[in-house]
């Protein structure tokens, strides 16, 4: 396992989040089936699918379905074994899927809860400004460094899944809240974390669990009941560039998306915002 942690990382430069989730799910499958990687079969693949399919949706049971494939290409690859049993497994059907997202007038109600001048509250009303306001990942946002930060020219320079860096503007809200979270920054506990922007207040770099859970509350807070995560303010802003006309190439080199296909879920939410007004509104509805 410690092999097939490398080669997602080393080889494949894989996201250390996809690294350990895939590590993770290939370890469980061989737990399942007594840690006989070389002489499973599909019908072994079916078996902890099928085992698997109550508590996983059908976009997690393709995610365990693809981390399997993975391990069993790098078997291969070590000349382990000559095939890759989930070939001859059918990956669940998924429907197009559409996230989660938040009316502006959402997003403003959540960011205009956060009012406290507590550097807690002067934190948390940063990440939420960078997360709407850059379209970031958590992961990016965790991971933000002061000198990535060109508040002059409008940019910040984000290092993204792959470690592929791209620049993506930044703007005054955001800066603002930025500027007055990094006033009261309390001191870093060590000198490797004296450049992160977002620190805990033990002065540690905050982890992507505590953003999660702070979204959720601030969100409580500010009325907003829908199911959401800081990934639904990625969501929230490509969505909101795409309705006020924004270039869909544009929106993609903002994202970081390798390919065009993945911004595109964005044209099919505009259109299904504009199907439920046409419907609410039509007289025959």
């Amino acid at each position: 396992m410690d092999n097939f942690s490398y080669h997602l990382s080393i080889e494949r430069h894989l996201s250390p989040n996809t690294v350990a989730s895939y590590s993770a799910e290939a370890a469980s499958f061989l737990e399942f089936c007594g840690g006989d990687a070389l002489g499973c079969t599909p019908d072994d693949i079916e078996a902890y699918l099928k085992a698997r399919s109550a508590d996983l949706s059908k976009r997690s049971q393709a995610h365990l379905l693809s981390a399997l494939r993975s391990y069993f290409d790098f078997l291969i690859l070590e000349g382990e074994r000559k095939d890759n049993p989930c070939d001859k497994v059918d990956a669940p059907k998924l429907g197009r899927y559409l996230p989660a997202v938040l009316s502006v007038e959402e997003v403003t109600a959540i960011l205009e809860s956060v009012d406290g001048s507590k550097p807690g509250d002067l934190r948390d009303r940063a990440i939420l400004e960078v997360l709407y306001g850059c379209g970031l990942r958590v992961s990016e946002a965790c991971g933000l460094l002061i000198s990535h930060v060109y508040a002059d020219k409008g940019f910040v320079r984000i290092v993204g899944k792959g470690d592929k860096e791209r620049l993506v503007p930044i703007g005054e809200p955001a800066l603002e809240a930025l500027s007055a979270w990094l006033e009261v920054r309390p001191e870093p506990a060590s000198p490797e974390f004296s450049d992160y922007a977002f620190l805990n207040l033990r002065g540690k770099p905050l982890s992507r669990v505590s953003v999660f859970k702070m979204v959720k509350d601030r969100a409580l807070l500010a009325g907003v009941r829908k199911e959401i995560s800081p990934h639904t303010f990625r969501h929230s802003f490509a969505t909101h560039m795409v309705e006020n006309g924004a270039d869909l190439r544009l929106v993609q080199e903002m994202l970081g998306h390798e390919s065009i296909l993945t911004t595109e879920i964005y044209t099919h939410i505009d259109s299904a915002t504009w199907q439920r007004s046409v419907l609410d509104h039509h007289p025959r509805r």
